[in-house]
């Protein structure tokens, strides 16, 4: 029997899911991993249980559309400058690690307190997972 469509989508979806439980599992200091598309649509996330959410909906759709619309425009350069590894986005509470991959765009929050040595360890844990 050949899967429709939808049964499709609800396997791959699923299938970024463990992604993302196994990425969180890399670090306790991991706060949130998810997987947006190019529009800044969620298609799973996952929220480390206990903590404060520092985004609400809207402010986190916003931050997400501003992340996958800054690498689309970037795409032209990478023809010139190589494709992006990662991107790290340092704020006063939390810092973001960013892939872009054919699936979409791994959006993944780590606690401030994190060396930037402890980040670059995640780094290279999460790009063996994805």
């Amino acid at each position: 029997m050949q899967k429709t469509p939808s049964q499709k989508w609800t396997e791959r979806i699923a299938q970024y899911r463990m992604k993302c439980q196994n990425i969180m599992e890399l670090s306790k200091s991991i706060r949130y991993v998810g997987l947006i598309n190019e529009y800044g649509r969620t298609l799973t996330g996952i929220f480390r249980p206990g903590l404060n959410v520092l985004l609400s909906n809207e402010p986190a759709r916003n931050e997400f559309f501003l992340v996958s619309t800054m690498l689309a425009m970037r795409s032209k350069a990478s023809l010139a400058i190589g494709n992006m590894d990662s991107a790290v986005l340092r704020h006063d509470r939390v810092t973001i690690i960013v892939f872009q991959r054919k699936e979409g765009i791994y959006y993944i929050s780590v606690n401030k307190i994190v060396a930037p040595d402890a980040v670059n360890k995640i780094i290279a844990k999460i790009k063996k997972i994805i």
